[in-house]
């Protein structure tokens, strides 16, 4: 039996104040062909997943916290317990907005790994309204 346990999995912090903890796919224990799946922790006031988009069609499940979702043209507030269908291709963006740390799940297939982690870290990530379609009105900035 192979088990991912959360309090042994380090992830990884990114630029946009997150870190994402790979459960299924990527460096995690459980090795995946069709999907990946983790658990992502947003610092409070505005750690992000960034504008960005990707071949898989992917899941959002926000488990505690207040966030701003961005969905190509559409914007909403999430609560703990909603959950955001992604259709492959489509910018998004999750940007917490509350005073403590939001956590969600994602669950995208099929597994691999997603062009925006190694964008985001190397300082390479489209830009929203220059090199990506702009973001809804009203949204919170991308952090870079």
């Amino acid at each position: 039996m192979i088990v991912s346990d959360l309090s042994q999995i380090a992830g990884r912090t990114y630029p946009a104040r997150r870190r994402t903890q790979n459960i299924a796919g990527g460096p995690a224990p459980i090795q995946t062909a069709n999907f990946a799946m983790g658990l992502v922790t947003l610092e409070p006031h505005g750690g992000q997943v960034p504008w960005h988009n990707q071949d898989q069609e992917e899941v959002y499940f926000l488990l505690e916290g207040r966030a701003e979702m961005c969905l190509g043209e559409e914007r909403r507030e999430l609560t703990g317990g909603q959950a955001v269908f992604i259709p492959p291709g489509v910018f998004h963006q999750l940007t917490n907005l509350g005073d403590q740390p939001a956590r969600m799940i994602y669950v995208y297939g099929p597994a691999g790994d997603v062009a925006h982690w190694k964008q985001e870290l190397s300082g390479t990530l489209p830009a929203a309204g220059r090199e990506a379609p702009p973001l809804p009105p009203g949204a919170q900035p991308q952090c870079h």
